[in-house]
Order: structure tokens, then sequence, then C-alpha cells
């Protein structure tokens, strides 16, 4: 039984690896942008996560910034289950999440996403270098599902 868990984890690192890969993850570049450098100006949202009788949200839910900026995105999870806030692309998103469905107990390390407990706080700071529309959801099993989803546009 732990050989097939084992395996089945492998197997899973294995597709996000090469997913990110492809999705241009190498070197540290992403499709819309660069982890940011705690030590330099940013510009701080916050984001607070909850639920909410059957429905789960991030607020705010839409955030706009500037090509270039670096951002804090300091999060706050005031909910009773845990969450995730994790950037990407709408493919990388869909991805993720058909992995994480197969895989609900995924340990994230990854500079563009976060795992907070309930009534935990963190921090991911983000450089947006390309123009676009990008998302952030949280990605455990049936919470984007429940509204978890949000929209970042880069102008």
């Amino acid at each position: 039984m732990q050989t097939r868990i084992l395996l089945a984890a492998l197997a899973a690192l294995s597709l996000s690896t090469a997913a990110l890969a492809d999705a241009g993850h190498s070197h540290g570049t992403y499709a819309y942008g660069v982890p940011g450098d705690a030590k330099k100006p940013a510009r701080i949202v916050q984001v607070v996560m909850k639920e909410e009788g059957d429905k789960m949200l991030f607020v705010p839910n839409r955030i706009e910034v500037r090509k270039g900026e670096q951002i804090r995105f300091s999060m706050k999870n005031h909910g009773e289950s845990d969450h995730e806030f994790v950037i990407g692309t709408h493919e990388e998103i869909v991805v993720h999440a058909e992995q994480m469905k197969k895989n609900p107990d995924m340990e994230h390390d990854d500079p563009n996403s976060k795992r907070l407990s309930a009534q935990q706080n963190g921090d991911i700071v983000w450089r947006f270098t390309k123009a676009g529309t990008f998302e952030f959801a949280c990605l455990i099993p049936g919470h984007m599902e429940a509204g978890m989803v949000g929209t970042i546009v880069v102008k």
C-alpha cells in the first residue's frame, strides 16, 4: 500500500514538474512574471480567505496591477478550513486543480503559491513582468468550485 502511494506521489510530481517546465517555469520565469525580492519595496495587497455558508471566497477577488510592479500579497485565512492562494494562467490553474483532485494533500513549495491553515497569515511577493489577465485560486478539491477563484489584471 505504501509503495502504491509513493508511486502515485512520484507520478504526480513528475507530471507537475513537466507541466511547469512546459508552462515556461524553468529558470524561475513564469508567463505572468517572476518571484519578487522581499528586500525591495512592494505594494501591499491584502487578501482575505473565508467561508460564507457553502461559498468559499477571496476578498478581493479582482486585483489590478501595473506591468513591472512588485506586489506583496498579505493573506489572512479567516476561515475554518485550510486554503491556498495559487497564481497562474487559466490553463495552469486548470491543470493544477486536476492534479490536486488526484493528490489532495500535495504539498507546495512554489514561489507563486501559499497554503494557509485556518486563522493563519502568510505572504507571497511577486513581480508582474507581463501584461495580461491571470488567475489566483484555491486548488484544494472543492474550494475553487465553491467560489475561491479570482482575477489579476496586469496593465
